[in-house]
Parts: C-alpha cells; structure tokens; sequence
C-alpha cells in the first residue's frame, strides 16, 4: 500500500512537472527604442498635431520617465533593452551645437544599451563625430562601414554586440544606409566607405547565430519600411516570396523591408531613416522577421514585448502596451511627467546652445507653408529668395528636402529659422552659362523627379516630353534664357559637391565658384531683417504643363 502510494505520488509529480513544462510561462523582452531624435531631447511643441494649439511633449525627460517606467517591470522572466536607430543629433540646437554632445549624455544618463550610426551623423567632420562618440558608455554599432586605410571597421564602432538577458543570450547587429554617400559632404566621409547592407548584415548574422550560439538576433539598422509597405512588397516578391526580378533597379540602399526578407535568421528590426512611425509591427510572411520603426525628432518613444519560450529560446510572440497608439508612444508631458534629474541636466544644457535665439529678427505677413503645389511651397520660395537676395544671383535654387519647418504669420525669432534650416549648409554661388543653368533644371524634372525650389526663374516643363528635353520655357529675371549667356547661380555647399542627384555640378571650375562664408541659415536671418514683412507668394516660377510646346528659344 506505502510502495503503490509512493508510485501514485511520483507519477503525479511527473504530470505536474510535464504540465508545468506544456505551459511555461513566456518571458518577456521589452524592447524600448528611439530613431531620429535630431537633437529632440528638449521640450517642444507638437505643431504636427494642432498648428494653432500644439500639446507640449517632454522630450528626453518624459522619455526617462517612461523608461525608468519599464524598467521597474522587470524581474525574474522579464527584462529589457534600450536601443537607438541613429540620426541621434543633427537638427535641434541642443543636438546640433554641441555637435551630439548633450545627446550623449542623455543616453548615457538613461542608460542605453547601443546605437547605431545613421547618415546625418556626418553632417560633421569624421574627427568630430569620433571626439563626440568617445562619450558613450554604450557600444556603437554598424556593421558595413570601412575605414579606407585599413580595410577594417572604424575603431568607434563594432558590428555587433551579445547581451545575456534572462539566460538568453542575445545578438544586437547594427547597419548604417548606404544612402550616406549620396547624402553627405564628400569631405566628410573621405575615409570610410559604406558596404552593401544586405550582405553586410548576412555575414554577421551568420556569425551571431553560428559561432556567438545568440538564441534572439536583433537588427539595428538606420533604415526604414517603405511608404505603403504592402504595396511596395508586391511589386518586389512574388506569391512564393521569390524577388520578381534578378535585377534591383533602386538607386537607394537596401531598405528594412528588403533586408527583413532577403537576411534569414533575424527575429526584429528595429529601423528609422524615413521619420514615419508604425503602430505595429509590420512582419514578413517568409521570414517571418518584425520590422519597427518610430517618428522623429524625440515626439515618441517606441515600445513593444517580445514573448520568448523559455524552452526553445524562441520569439513566440509580441505585446504592445498601447491599443489605440501600439508601439509608438506620444511623449506628452502631462501624461508623463519630465524625470527631474534628467530634467534639469537637459536644460542646462538648452540654455548654453540655445542663447540668443528668441531675439526677433522680423515678421511673416502670411503663412510660410512647406506643403509643396509642384515643387513651390511659400517657404521654400522664402528661402531661395533669400538666397538670391544675399549674394545677387540670377538663379537660385535648393533640393526640395531642404527645407525642414515652417513658419508662422507674426513676428519671426531666430529659433523660428533655425527649425526651417537646421543644418549647417554654406551658401555658395557660381558662373556658367546659360546651357548649363538649363541642365541643372532638367537633371531634376527627368524621370520621376519632381524638381527644385527655385527663385529668379520661370520654369514650364512637360513630363511627356524626352528626359533631359523637358523645359519648354525658361526665363531668367523675366527674361528670355539665353543659353550662352553667363548667370550666376546661387545654391548650397551639399548640394554643390554633387548632393540629390546633381552630380554635374562638380564639373564646375573652381575658378567660376565664389565661396562666401555665410551659413544659409544667417541668410535667411538677413532676407528677413531687410524685407519684413514677408509676403511670399505661390507664384508662376514654376510649373508642369504636359501640353506645354517649346518656346522659339528652347529650340536653338
């Protein structure tokens, strides 16, 4: 009777284990992530909810909130990781006149546990970005950027990093757009080179999982998901998941989309580059790999879970802490108040880069509106305005991505120039004539381009008509275009060395450009002082008519 009860007792301990075992509890990984910050650790105003009354959202402070928030959840079977996607700094002054500095320290303040290196990091010089990387107590991550001299990574980045989290052992790769050597100044990057990102990412994942025996691989890539994702995939794969084509016609990089689904073995992407945000994740049928992104400028924090069998060490699934926002969480301020410490860190910080920026330099009588009718938009008419007006050139013009904000009807403040031109471009201005003024043009109407922002011109082109034969009209200062005549033209340094597709500009002598050692941002600043009130208006410089037929001549 003892030795039957004792085999009961066993043989239902048995069950239980094995019941136990059937219905493990999940872990859980927190994945809390950041992309884009451009310097947006400060408060700000969301104005791309309500111009009129914009909430006011934390920034960095409200973030830590957040952050400490998830960290306090975690315990035996559930932990977390605190990532970033690159663009860390360049865009807000905080960010982009301590060249990252005071991003950094926040980073390191919060705690987080790896970057990656996005384009606009090289917005500085390579020894700059380096003196300011050095700050981080975090590893930066990319895995296909060469150092020219040696043929080996930089010595401030690594490829990957592994981190044990509840017994996990987890691979975190980082990868930087190659799209960076078509968005930077050439001197910038004149010692590295970006290699393929799919086969970059192929090779660590590889060794991650292979030889680091990583149980979770996660991706960390300054790229993002295309625009209309479903749509997009379907004209690259097939129902079988096969590419429809051997070719790859993209003049980009290798998107998030691309990589996820060409790259097996990565359990999440954690992307950016393109500031649009996703509720949730968007997840390959073939792969099976999650693809996230965020917005920009530090509006929102990311966060989802990931549930992990503890018996596999396999992603079962994710959670996302939000139903009506998902993964992507609105740092508002009075939803999450500022973390004091953090707090008061940032805006001591705020106030040495931020002197000087509220003194009114002038008014706007209307609305400067970036929202483009055919490539003219009241600010981006503003700007190339101002660019004529500072160094008195026939034609002015700048890459439709250049302008970055808008601007109120009212008093105008220096702080209000800088979010339009947050970046440090130099004006410049050159000689040529008036057959290459034309090419300039017709570079950026050919194929699916959509043009430039321009001042001093009228402009009427044809999208039937050849590539490269499209302008069927062209004045200069309201006069007929001569093509040998000699304009001078005024535009910026990036844009100069070859920046958006106008390669043909680096043929220009060095003799026939005039270096004037203004930032386009202080031109603005200038235009403004001497014209206010702007009256900017949406004018006849430009236009697409595909019945247009050539004036007498555009046919010399």
């Amino acid at each position: 009777m003892v030795i039957q009860m004792k085999r009961i007792l066993i043989l239902t301990a048995i069950c239980l284990a094995l019941t136990v075992g059937l219905f493990a509890e999940d872990l859980r990984l927190d994945i809390v992530f950041s992309n884009d910050i451009h310097g947006g650790i400060d408060r700000a105003e969301a104005t791309f909810m309500n111009p009129d009354f914009p909430p006011q959202l934390g920034g960095g402070a409200s973030a830590a909130t957040l952050i400490n928030h998830v960290r306090s959840l975690a315990g035996k079977k559930r932990d977390m990781l605190l990532l970033d996607a690159g663009d860390f700094f360049q865009g807000r002054p905080v960010g982009t006149v301590t060249k990252g500095r005071a991003v950094i320290e926040y980073m390191n303040a919060i705690g987080y546990d790896a970057m990656t290196i996005g384009n606009h990091e090289y917005d500085i010089v390579e020894e700059e970005l380096t003196e300011t990387l050095k700050a981080a107590n975090f590893p930066i991550l990319s895995c296909n950027i060469q150092d020219k001299r040696t043929g080996e990574l930089p010595w401030y980045v690594v490829p990957y990093r592994i981190v044990n989290r509840m017994g996990l052992r987890i691979g975190i790769i980082g990868f930087t757009t190659t799209d960076t050597e078509k968005m930077s100044f050439p001197d910038h990057i004149k010692n590295i080179r970006f290699l393929d990102e799919k086969e970059s990412v192929g090779k660590y994942v590889d060794i991650v999982r292979n030889q680091e025996k990583a149980d979770i691989v996660i991706v960390l890539g300054h790229a993002g998901l295309p625009y209309d994702n479903e749509e997009t995939y379907l004209t690259r794969y097939n129902t079988k998941g096969e590419r429809l084509s051997e070719e790859r016609y993209a003049a980009w990089g290798w998107d998030a989309q691309e990589v996820a689904r060409e790259v097996p073995g990565i359990d999440l992407f954690i992307g950016g580059h393109i500031h649009k945000g996703i509720a949730k994740p968007w997840i390959d049928p073939y792969t099976h790999t999650m693809v996230i992104q965020g917005y920009a400028y530090g509006s929102n924090l990311g966060w989802m879970t990931l549930t992990i069998d503890p018996e596999t060490k396999s992603v079962s699934g994710y959670e996302l802490p939000a139903l009506r926002e998902g993964l992507m969480i609105t740092l508002f301020e009075d939803q999450f108040i500022p973390d004091p410490d953090i707090s008061k860190t940032i805006e001591a910080q705020v106030a040495i880069a931020e002197k000087g920026m509220d003194e009114i330099i002038g008014s706007a009588a209307v609305h400067l509106s970036r929202t483009n009718v055919d490539a003219q938009s009241l600010m981006g008419n503003t700007i190339t305005d101002a660019m004529r007006n500072e160094v008195n050139a026939d034609f002015a013009f700048l890459n439709l991505g250049g302008v970055r904000a808008e601007i109120k009807s009212g008093p105008v403040t220096y702080r209000d120039i800088f979010q339009v031109m947050p970046f440090d471009n130099m004006l410049v201005s050159f000689r040529c004539t008036g057959e290459f003024l034309r090419r300039i043009i017709e570079t950026r109407v050919e194929g699916g381009r959509h043009g430039l922002v321009v001042s001093g011109v009228n402009v009427v082109y044809s999208k039937k008509r050849p590539n490269f034969d499209r302008v069927t009209t062209l004045k200069i200062g309201g006069e007929p275009w001569d093509k040998n005549k000699i304009y001078t033209c005024a535009t910026t340094d990036f844009l100069l060395q070859g920046n958006a597709g106008l390669t043909l500009l680096t043929q220009v002598p060095q003799e026939d450009i005039f270096q004037h050692q203004i930032n386009l941002r202080d031109a603005i600043v200038n235009y403004f002082r001497q014209k206010s009130p702007i009256r900017t208006k949406i004018d006849d410089r430009w236009k697409r008519d595909d019945s247009a037929k050539q004036s007498l001549e555009m046919m010399q």
